[in-house]
C-alpha cells in the first residue's frame, strides 16, 4: 500500500464535506445542455427544412458546420483557459453558446440564401462557444478529485452526452410537436443562459470555496488532486507555441490523442449513420429506427458509469494508475469490436443487441478525459485538453465521409461496419503499444530569448 494511499484511508476517518460532489453535478448539467444544444438543429431540422424550403444537401452543410468550427476552436479554447482561468471562461462558454442556440429561433423571420447564411454562421458561432468545454471539464475534475475518484468523475460528466439524448431529445420533440420549431432554440438558449449566472455562484477552486471544509481540502491534496483549476495564466499563453510542440512529441500523449480519434470514430458512427443502417440495411421504419436509437445510447451510459467505478477499484485496490486506466479502456474497445458481428445476422433485435453491446464496450472503454486529467502539465491543463480533442473531433468530420465512400462503393454497410470494429482494435493497441506509463507530463523549462 502506497503512502499516498494510506494517508487518504486515513483522512476518510475525518468528517469532511463534499462539495466536490456539488462540482461534479454541474459538470454533469453543463455537459448535458452543452449537448442538447448540439442536438436542436438534428430535432428541429424536418420542421424548419419543410418550412424554410431547404433540401437535403443544404441542411447537410449546415449540420456540418457545427463540427468544423468546433474542431478549428480547440486549441484556441484551451489557450482561453490557461490565459484567464477556467471558472469564467467556461461560464461565458455556456453564456455564448446558449444565446447563439436562442438565435437560432428567429432564422424563421428571414428566408432564401439570407436563412441559410444566418443559420450556418449561427451554427459555426455556436461550435466555436462550445470548444472550452471538454478541456475545462478534465480541468476542473483534476483539480477537485484525488486520483482514486478522478476514472469516476470523469466518467460520470462524460456519461452526460448520452443522457441529453434520453432526457431532451423527447423534451425537444414534444416542443416542435407542441409549439413549433422555433421554441427549440429559445427554450435551450434560455435554460442555458440562466445555468450560465448559477455557474459562477456555485463553481469555485478547491481552496477558494466557501463552502468547502479543512478536512475534504486535506483530502483532496493528499489523493494527488491538483487544487488549482488554473494553469500558469499569461506566462504560459505567451508561450504556447513551444507547449505545444512539447505535447506533440510526447509519446504517451500522441498515443492517447490518436486512441481517442479511433474512439470517437465509434461515437459518430452511431450520431450520423446508425438510424439511416437501420432503416436503408435493415428496413426499419423511421420511427422504430428512432425507437432502436435508445437501446445504444441507454448502454452508452451505463457503460460510462461502470467504466469509471471499475477504474477507481482497481486504483483503490492496489494497481497502478496506468493498469487501472487501461484495462477498461482496452477491454471496452475490444468489446466495441461486437459491431462486426452484425454483418452475420439476419434478426433485427439481434442486430440491435450487438449494436447495444458494442457502444456499452464503447462507454466502458471511454476514460479518456480521466487519462487527460492524470497527464496533463500542471501549468498547461487548457492546451492539452484542447490538443486531445482535437484529435477526437477529427473523428467528426472524417468518420461520416469515409462510411459515405464505403457505402457508395460497395453498395451496403458491411465494409463500414468493419471500418468501425478496427478503429476500436487501433484505439486498444494504441493503449497497449504506444501509451506506456501513464503519468503526469512536466514540460521542460523553456528560457525565453
Amino acid at each position: 500500500m502506497s503512502a499516498t494511499t494510506s494517508a487518504v484511508r486515513g483522512l476518510a476517518a475525518a468528517k469532511r464535506s463534499r462539495i466536490r460532489l456539488v462540482i461534479l453535478a454541474m459538470l454533469f448539467a453543463a455537459t448535458a445542455i452543452n449537448y442538447a444544444d448540439r442536438a436542436t438543429i438534428a430535432i428541429a431540422g424536418p420542421a424548419m427544412a419543410k418550412e424554410l424550403g431547404l433540401d437535403a444537401v443544404t441542411m447537410g452543410y449546415v449540420f456540418s458546420a457545427f463540427a468544423w468550427s468546433y474542431v478549428l476552436a480547440q486549441l484556441p479554447g484551451g489557450w482561453l483557459l490557461d490565459r484567464y482561468g477556467v471558472k469564467w471562461v467556461y461560464a461565458a462558454a455556456i453564456f455564448l453558446w446558449s444565446a447563439f442556440t436562442l438565435m437560432q429561433g428567429a432564422v424563421g423571420f428571414l428566408s432564401g440564401f439570407a436563412a441559410v447564411a444566418v443559420l450556418f454562421a449561427l451554427r459555426l458561432a455556436v461550435g466555436l462557444a462550445e470548444a472550452p468545454v471538454f478541456p475545462a471539464n478534465a480541468r476542473i475534475t483534476a483539480a477537485w478529485f484525488p486520483a482514486n475518484e478522478r476514472g469516476m468523475a470523469s466518467a460520470f460528466f462524460n456519461a452526460a452526452q448520452y443522457f441529453a439524448t434520453v432526457l431532451f431529445a423527447p423534451l425537444m420533440g414534444w416542443i416542435v410537436h407542441a409549439f413549433g420549431w422555433h421554441h427549440v432554440f429559445t427554450v435551450m438558449g434560455a435554460l442555458g443562459i440562466a445555468f450560465a449566472l448559477l455557474w459562477t455562484q456555485v463553481v469555485h477552486g478547491p481552496r477558494e470555496h466557501p463552502a468547502i471544509n479543512p478536512a475534504e481540502r486535506d483530502y483532496l491534496e493528499a489523493g494527488g488532486a491538483l487544487m488549482d483549476m488554473d494553469g500558469a495564466g499569461a506566462e504560459t499563453a505567451t508561450r504556447a507555441g513551444r507547449t505545444l510542440r512539447q505535447l506533440l512529441a510526447n509519446r504517451m500523449l500522441l498515443g492517447i490523442y490518436v486512441g481517442q480519434y479511433c474512439i470517437n470514430t465509434l461515437t459518430y458512427f452511431f450520431l450520423t449513420w446508425f438510424p439511416v443502417y437501420l432503416v436503408k440495411e435493415r428496413g426499419l421504419s423511421i420511427l422504430q429506427a428512432g425507437f432502436a436509437a435508445t437501446l445504444p445510447a441507454l448502454c452508452g451510459f451505463l457503460g460510462g458509469i461502470l467504466g469509471g467505478v471499475i477504474s477507481d477499484q482497481l486504483l483503490r485496490r492496489g494497481h497502478s494508475l496506468t493498469a487501472a486506466r487501461k484495462i477498461p479502456i482496452v477491454s471496452g474497445m475490444l468489446l466495441s469490436m461486437a459491431i462486426i458481428g452484425c454483418n452475420y445476422v439476419r434478426a433485427d433485435a439481434v442486430v440491435v443487441g450487438l449494436m447495444a453491446l458494442a457502444f456499452f464496450g464503447k462507454g466502458i472503454g471511454a476514460l479518456g478525459w480521466a487519462v487527460v486529467s492524470d497527464t496533463s502539465p500542471r501549468e498547461s491543463g487548457g492546451l492539452s485538453g484542447g490538443l486531445f480533442n482535437t484529435f477526437g473531433n477529427l473523428a467528426g468530420i472524417t468518420t461520416p465521409i469515409v462510411i459515405g465512400y464505403i457505402v457508395r462503393e460497395t453498395g451496403s454497410f458491411d465494409g463500414a461496419l468493419v471500418f468501425v470494429g478496427l478503429n476500436a482494435l487501433a484505439a486498444g493497441l494504441c493503449y497497449l503499444v504506444v501509451v506506456g506509463e501513464i503519468r503526469r507530463v512536466e514540460l521542460a523549462a523553456v528560457t525565453e530569448p
